[in-house]
């Protein structure tokens, strides 16, 4: 269903020329600073938010590995990128495959698309729902909004262990959802033990 790539990509956010998975933390923080929901209503938002990304994702997974995305380079497999560093070249050719592999089509080109694309860049919502995981029981003020932020991105993006392995362990949907909850929970930690020691 195209709605459900439209959640998994909120919208345009997934196709920004460069760092969309910052982009769609962003479009998080501004959910939460407009919304200041309550403690009961940040966690039914988020365990929705997480429902919704697991369906919508694998939804998008199929959508792309039926029609691989030539030539946009958002769609590529995810790397360690923050702020939209050059596209390389192993992805480059994944989006614009020489004829070899049949230009994406055929069932050489789907083989190769699938088994590299475990985690779109285009899919945005892990980051979305992750970001609003991080700040489940601390208080929604500028401090806590801004360090989460922050440091959200720095666990999602270095995936310290066992973050990395946790797409290779699930598959679809729930993988990509999976490593951004983990950053969520190291974001977490570090924000409540902040918060205990001050």
């Amino acid at each position: 269903m195209t709605i459900l790539k439209y959640i998994a990509t909120l919208g345009f956010i997934g196709y920004m020329p460069f760092a969309p998975g910052t982009f769609g933390t962003l479009a998080a923080v501004f959910f939460m600073v407009a919304l200041k929901p309550s403690v009961l209503a940040h966690i039914a938002l988020t365990v929705f938010f997480i429902i919704a990304g697991i369906l919508s994702s694998n939804q998008t997974i199929r959508l792309l590995e039926s029609n691989p995305p030539h030539p946009n380079p958002t769609c590529t497999p995810k790397s360690l990128r923050l702020f939209g560093d050059p596209v390389p070249r192993g992805e480059r050719e994944l989006n614009n495959p020489p004829p070899l592999m049949g230009g994406g089509e055929g069932e050489g080109g789907k083989k190769v698309f699938s088994e590299q694309k475990k985690d779109p860049s285009c899919i945005v919502i892990d980051e979305f729902t992750g970001y609003m995981a991080s700040l489940l029981f601390l208080p929604l003020s500028w401090g806590y909004i801004i360090a989460a932020f922050v440091l959200f991105r720095f666990f999602d993006i270095l995936k310290p262990p066992p973050l990395r392995k946790l797409e290779d362990v699930f598959n679809g949907g729930f993988g990509i959802m999976a490593d951004d909850i983990g950053a969520a929970v190291y974001t977490n930690l570090v924000l409540q033990l902040w918060r205990l020691l001050n």
